[in-house]
């Protein structure tokens, strides 16, 4: 009898789908912004007792991008003023 936890991620498609691993990254679906697991901000925000309703996950950063995601500000802050930087020029981005 296999045992294996299942996982939900968000796919390239923004939609949930089934994973037999865990997600790599972490993201904020109403926000839609994804970084990492130990990000302190979202941490901060678990803590209060907030944010988890809205917590997603994705396989990897790629996936985060194509669902619409960008990065955080606080624990990917070189991508986010990347994203930043090219959102000002009206270029898309991605890592």
């Amino acid at each position: 009898m296999n045992t294996a936890r299942g996982f939900t991620l968000i796919g390239a498609d923004g939609h949930p789908e089934a994973s037999p691993v865990k997600g790599a990254w972490g993201g904020n679906r109403a926000e839609k912004i994804y970084g990492c697991l130990d990000c302190p901000s979202a941490l901060r925000a678990i803590a209060r007792g907030g944010y988890v309703g809205n917590r997603v996950f994705f396989a990897d950063e790629a996936t985060a991008l194509a669902a619409g995601y960008r990065p955080c500000g606080v624990c990917c802050k070189d991508r986010y003023q990347a994203w930043k930087n090219a959102q000002e020029r009206g270029e898309s981005w991605t890592h």
